[in-house]
């Protein structure tokens, strides 16, 4: 099968190849999915997942990507409730090699029927940006209409479906970023933005909810401007800044079939837009993520037509 590899975490993407690699095996639980679009994050070359496995042992060259949408080709020993030929979409384990290749063997558990009506370039955008919305705002924030949201990275692929899925529920959004960032994130359903590099939050407080996708002096800022009770929720590695009468915590987002069902049924009936940057074919896949462009949206690999 064609697979993009990285070998040396120096290299970057860089050092990304697209080689030849033999199929993947289903162990027991598994499920071999014939890939037809993925997802990339550009910061899962500096995961330590990447490059070894769950005992700490080097796994290098590994194949990236961790987001995927295609058909169920095999299924290993023990596997049930997913059937050969059915669409499905999912998030991938962090450990073990990812979906920039035309295969992948994934636990069964991770994975979710993908609806006949929706796109597997679309389906490929929803796992990790989805999930990583959702879990923040209501597993680990407890977020209840007519909170008030802050949002950092307003205009990106996490950060529209933070606005999106606080709207829904009743949540007040003010969104950050860039000011270029300002259109796509209002466009996507902010009741305010905050430009962060001229109005540095100072007009925002009484905040319920900070949604902490940047960390560093961001987040310390971020955290004094937290009502008692409020809770500040990060997926940038441990919490350095806490509120002083509330919560703080970071999480690392997690597969769910549940979850992923009620993201993709609010995509199929038009109450949750997906927000893809920049697709390319496999074949250019190398290029196209080496590019130092400012990409806003997720980047989606095509594997298949």
């Amino acid at each position: 099968m064609k697979a993009i590899v990285v070998s040396e975490k120096a290299a970057g993407i860089a050092g990304m190849m697209l080689i030849d690699r033999p199929k993947p095996s289903a162990a027991i639980n598994d499920v071999i999915v014939r890939i037809h679009a993925s997802g990339f994050v550009s910061t899962e070359l500096e995961w330590p997942s990447t490059w070894t496995d769950r005992s700490g042992r080097d796994r290098a060259p590994s194949i990236p990507g961790h987001e995927l949408a295609g058909t169920v080709a095999a299924l290993g020993y023990g596997t049930t409730g997913l059937s050969v030929g059915q669409r499905v979409f999912g998030l991938a384990d962090w450990h073990r090699d990812g979906t920039l290749a035309e295969y992948v063997a994934i636990e069964a558990r991770n994975l979710a029927p993908l609806p006949g009506d929706v796109e597997f370039t679309t389906a490929a955008s929803l796992p990790i940006s989805g999930l990583t919305a959702w879990q923040g705002l209501f597993q680990h924030g407890r977020l209840e209409a007519g909170q008030t949201v802050l949002a950092h990275g307003g205009a990106g692929a996490v950060g529209t479906m933070v606005i999106q899925l606080a709207r829904e529920v009743g949540a007040y959004v003010i969104a950050t970023g860039r000011a270029g960032d300002r259109d796509k994130a209002l466009e996507f359903g902010a009741h305010e933005f905050v430009d962060l590099e001229t109005d540095a939050l100072e007009g925002v407080s009484d905040v319920d909810l900070v949604f902490d996708v940047i960390g560093g002096e961001v987040q310390e800022i971020s955290a004094g401007l937290i009502k008692a009770g409020g809770t500040l929720v990060s997926v940038v590695g441990p919490v350095e800044a806490r509120p002083a009468a509330g919560r703080a915590m970071d999480f690392v987002v997690e597969a769910d079939r549940a979850q992923l069902g009620q993201i993709v049924a609010r995509v199929r009936d038009g109450r949750l837009r997906t927000n893809i940057g920049t697709t390319a074919p496999i074949d250019d896949a190398v290029a196209a993520l080496s590019s130092t462009v400012r990409r806003k949206g997720k980047q989606i690999i095509q594997v298949r037509s």
